[in-house]
């Protein structure tokens, strides 16, 4: 009962599910990873197309995903790895497992549905819940940490680059100043001072006050920026020649870091153009396979609207 009750919990819709198994153009000999297995629904259906030499690394940091990921992915546990760890230990990983054919990486940038919905995990604005935020809940720094020790500075600067929120000076500010009166703990202690910081209008309509700020201390929390980069270059080195990387984004920061990255290993030489001759030796280390990034359907967006912002961009090696 108590298995069938974690598996009720966990729940994450697989965005964009098709787009991203046929751009990963799946041969049942090769090995490929799920960097991001969260429920196990990618992960699945890499596992169906695999044959007996095949082979599929499931990585997460969050311990929850992962156990919820080797149930639904029982029968085919004989062809899967699971890891918990970050992506950012890719190249570690693989190096460790000898993997040597490796086709094919798939990243899908979201929390799930279940982080969101499980208010002890202190993501979502929508509950009354400890400042947490970790996705790893074995990792030390926590939302709590970030919003009771760094700097009026350094606060603005998260809310500002991580947010893209304007009242980041107004907002950092009010939190300080509650700090100073007594520890902030919860998620609603937040929102609150949060929403106290904004100007009136900028409350009426749209999205929630706290919607921007709760995503910049999330991905501080997570350092989730500063893996995309290196995630994308660690698959490059160890694709095999025609392997795949998909890359599934949920907001702009991350789709400007994913497109940046492909575009640097998709480009040439970058000699000055006057030079008669190439001396840099810049070669082109990946093709893109999608020139704009590929966007849900209508269909699926009827389903999950939480996927209206997901893009997935894809690079092969060359």
């Amino acid at each position: 009962m108590e298995e069938y009750m974690a598996e009720i919990v966990f729940s994450h819709y697989s965005v964009m599910l098709n787009e991203c198994i046929d751009a990963l153009d799946i041969k049942p000999d090769k090995t490929y990873v799920d960097c991001t297995t969260g429920g196990g629904g990618h992960s699945l259906e890499i596992a169906k197309r695999l044959g007996e030499s095949g082979r599929l690394i499931c990585f997460d940091r969050d311990e929850d995903a992962l156990s919820a990921a080797k149930r639904r992915l029982a029968a085919y546990t004989d062809r899967i790895t699971f890891v918990h760890a970050n992506f950012t230990d890719l190249d570690n990983v693989l190096s460790s497992l000898s993997i040597d054919n490796l086709a094919g990486v798939l990243a899908d940038l979201g929390c799930s549905s279940y982080q969101f919905d499980t208010p002890e995990r202190g993501f979502s604005y929508q509950h009354d819940a400890p400042l947490d935020m970790r996705m790893d809940k074995t990792s030390c720094l926590t939302a709590e940490i970030v919003v009771n020790t760094y700097s009026e500075e350094a606060l603005k600067k998260i809310l500002w680059q991580y947010g893209e929120e304007k009242f980041s000076g107004r907002i950092a500010s009010k939190i300080v100043a509650e700090r100073q009166k007594a520890p902030i703990r919860s998620t609603k202690q937040l929102v609150d001072i949060i929403k106290s910081a904004m100007p009136a209008a900028s409350k009426e309509g749209g999205h929630h006050p706290a919607k921007r700020s709760f995503q910049a201390i999330r991905i501080e929390v997570n350092g989730e920026l500063d893996a995309i980069a290196p995630l994308i270059q660690a698959a490059e080195r160890h694709l095999v020649t025609g392997g795949r990387c998909a890359i599934l984004s949920f907001q702009s920061l991350e789709d400007r870091i994913v497109k940046q990255t492909f575009a640097d290993l998709a480009s040439g030489c970058v000699c000055p153009k006057d030079f008669p001759v190439c001396v840099c030796g810049k070669r082109p280390k990946m093709k893109l396979i999608t020139k704009k990034p590929a966007l849900p359907s209508q269909e699926e967006l009827g389903v999950n609207p939480r996927s209206r912002s997901a893009k997935l961009r894809v690079a092969e090696k060359l």
